[in-house]
């Protein structure tokens, strides 16, 4: 198969072996590793930006997204039948007043917030650097490529930090105020107060965030597994219902909030990812056709 192209023996004096890939993915991997950490230092020494500003920003009750769901709430409200407002769980503008909080965050170890500022710091480097260690997941892949697919480096650079940054974006603007929104305000009984750890919240804030980062490269992993000849659109039209109940199911995990509204402003983005990733394939295949 064509993956297995970088670690195959070549007639070619100058192709590599595999532990010459080998060795070549340890220094790309050496200055990936070395720029996020250059970032992290950097944004280790502005930990009010990085915690006020960015981290507890969902925490505030004039946060963007919860003043965009006010807004939603009163046009709701004021424009929608009433079975529709039902339907969508917003009979009232006050369904989707967020961001009022009653719990506090704890720091229960010795180094808990020292460790934490480390971590959020590295997080942060790896998103700033993303443009560079994408250049250097090319520079990895670019020789089993051909002369023409080796000149779209800066589309592919380009186009790949756009989606991650969109994912991260997302996440932090949709996802992170949801989840918090819900499981902050959760209660089984009267008699048990919210308090939580500060690590528990730097947790799900970071998984939510990196993850979505992640999965919005999805449109960029299937044109190189459709390159491969792993991939094909066919396969993903095919199987395009089990897809959506998948992608129904990460909605509805990654929003636990029961209401519909939420779930679809999760499940839109993704499904359109999934849409766009079989045009890409589909894409692909045409331009491998008309080459050969």
């Amino acid at each position: 198969m064509a993956l297995f192209g970088l670690y195959k023996r070549s007639t070619n004096p100058n192709a590599m072996s595999f532990w010459g890939h080998i060795d070549a993915l340890r220094g790309h991997l050496f200055r990936s590793a070395l720029a996020v950490l250059i970032c992290a230092v950097a944004l280790f020494f502005y930990p009010e930006f990085l915690f006020d500003k960015v981290l507890f920003g969902p925490l505030q009750s004039n946060f963007i997204t919860y003043r965009a769901f006010r807004h939603l709430g009163l046009w709701l409200h004021n424009h929608w039948p009433s079975w529709l407002t039902w339907l969508a769980n917003a009979p009232d503008a006050k369904d989707l007043d967020f961001g009022h909080y009653t719990f506090k965050l704890q720091s229960l170890g010795l180094s808990d917030q020292f460790t934490s500022q480390m971590w959020i710091a590295i997080v942060g480097g790896l998103i700033v650097a993303a443009p560079y260690v994408l250049w250097e997941v090319w520079r990895f892949i670019k020789p089993a490529l051909k002369d023409k697919e080796k000149k779209a480096s800066t589309a592919f650079i380009v186009s790949a930090t756009f989606l991650f940054l969109l994912g991260v974006f997302f996440s932090y603007y949709v996802i992170v105020p949801l989840m918090v929104n819900f499981l902050g305000n959760y209660q089984v009984s009267t008699m048990i107060e919210n308090n939580f750890t500060f690590d528990s919240y730097i947790s799900t804030v970071t998984t939510l965030t990196l993850s979505a980062g992640i999965i919005f490269e999805l449109p960029i992993m299937v044109f190189f597994l459709t390159k491969f000849g792993i991939m094909t659109p066919q396969f993903m039209r095919k199987y395009r219902k089990h897809a959506i109940v998948v992608i129904l199911i990460v909605a509805g995990v990654i929003t636990p909030s029961p209401d519909v509204t939420s779930q679809l402003l999760v499940a839109f983005p993704l499904y359109f990812l999934y849409e766009a990733s079989i045009f890409v394939s589909y894409f692909v295949i045409k331009r491998k056709a008309k080459t050969e």
